[in-house]
């Protein structure tokens, strides 16, 4: 297995452990943010690092989207006691379609698979106007458009 091929891995395996974690039976974009902000030594993390987005404001974000998602409907996070979710160990999540949509974005930013990068996975999550990542960005702060760029800039130097 090629270097990429052993981080995609990695990251899918992260990912689905974020989903278990919140007991969502699908590893969505958002827990491939939250798995890209974790997985140190890549250009992708220190890029989101460098943006205020390590692991912990990346939960926050996605944590106040989820809030505030709630509240457009009505409905006060606040006004309710909600026990966190159960994760079951059993249970492997599946991949859901706008980490699959992210995949494939980020697979097509790049040349091919040898020129396929850590950055790339990243842009393919951040390429979206709608859905949970760019409502949580927005809410934190981020220019979505503005980071992308710094993704796109580090690519050319971009090694293992």
């Amino acid at each position: 297995m090629s270097t990429i091929d052993h981080y995609i891995q990695a990251i899918l395996i992260e990912a689905g452990a974020e989903a278990r974690e919140e007991g969502a039976a699908l590893i969505e974009a958002h827990h491939l943010l939250l798995a890209l902000a974790a997985h140190e030594g890549t250009a992708a993390q220190r890029v989101l690092t460098a943006a205020g987005l390590g692991p912990r404001a990346v939960r926050d974000a996605l944590d106040r989207e989820f809030e505030h998602s709630l509240s457009a409907a009505g409905v006060s996070l606040a006004a309710f006691d909600l026990p966190r979710a159960t994760p079951d160990p059993k249970d492997t999540p599946k991949i859901g379609a706008s980490a699959r949509l992210a995949l494939e974005r980020g697979f097509g930013a790049a040349k091919g698979k040898r020129d396929l990068r850590p950055a790339h996975l990243l842009l393919g999550v951040l390429d979206t106007e709608i859905g949970t990542v760019p409502r949580a960005l927005a809410l934190a702060g981020v220019d979505r458009a503005e980071l992308m760029a710094r993704v796109r800039d580090t690519l050319p130097g971009e090694a293992w």
